[in-house]
């Protein structure tokens, strides 16, 4: 039985974080230019309809996206939320599902690819400025009681370098001892051999033993007095 009733467009988009020169960044491309397409020439998130002969699922689609802009499949892809309404899209009723990944390396390919600090994001096309949003709140808030953040390090790592992606994360810093107490206790990270390190002497590298997320039965934040 055909669908007569009218049906709003169904779109992925996928907010992409890194690490690059010590600062929290994400992946921005840009709108065309030439056309009638909404927003010409404006920065934007990495995304776009869903390809129904490709696409076996949302998820497919977004390792797609990134695929494409990247080069590089992600250690982490999480579903954020979905977005729709009347007025986010000029062309009609539109939705949009939100995934966000962490890519240990920023990577990207094609001239209208772009690194941004998530501090100083310009404005984006369409309601992609709340999604970055409402991803950097999920980052953050993920971050106090999981190891989520250890997926924007490429591997091995130290934990004065896990420490210091923790603290980029969170925007502030943590206790040494009882952040390295944290790690090592919840036995979520394998030794590979010592390291190079800035430090007088090599420190012990690790990587993540299942690729899973780890949850902490505490958060960092510091208690209330």
């Amino acid at each position: 039985m055909a669908l007569t009733f009218p049906r709003p467009l169904l779109s992925v988009d996928v907010i992409i974080f890194s690490i690059l020169n010590n600062e929290l960044v994400l992946l921005l491309t840009r709108r065309p230019a030439a056309g009638d397409e909404p927003f010409p020439g404006q920065p934007c998130l990495p995304g776009g309809f869903i390809d129904i002969d490709r696409d076996e699922d949302l998820e497919a689609c977004a390792r797609r996206k990134l695929l494409e802009k990247t080069g590089v499949a992600t250690p982490y892809l999480e579903q954020l939320a979905s977005f729709g309404s009347a007025t986010r899209d000029p062309r009609g009723w539109t939705a949009t599902v939100a995934y966000f990944a962490l890519l240990p390396l920023p990577a990207g390919v094609g001239a209208d690819v772009s690194w941004r600090p998530v501090a100083n994001l310009p404005p984006l096309a369409f309601d992609h400025g709340l999604l970055c949003q409402r991803a950097l709140e999920r980052l953050r808030a993920k971050g106090e009681y999981s190891s989520l953040p250890a997926f924007l390090l490429p591997e091995p790592f130290t934990l004065p370098q896990l420490q210091q992606v923790y603290e980029i994360v969170l925007g502030r810093p943590l206790d040494k001892s009882a952040f390295r107490k944290r790690m090592l206790d919840r036995d979520f990270l394998d030794e590979v051999g010592l390291q190079p390190s800035s430090g007088v002497r090599p420190a012990m590298g690790y990587r993540i033993r299942q690729r899973q997320l780890d949850f902490f039965s505490q958060t960092f934040r510091p208690k209330e007095p």
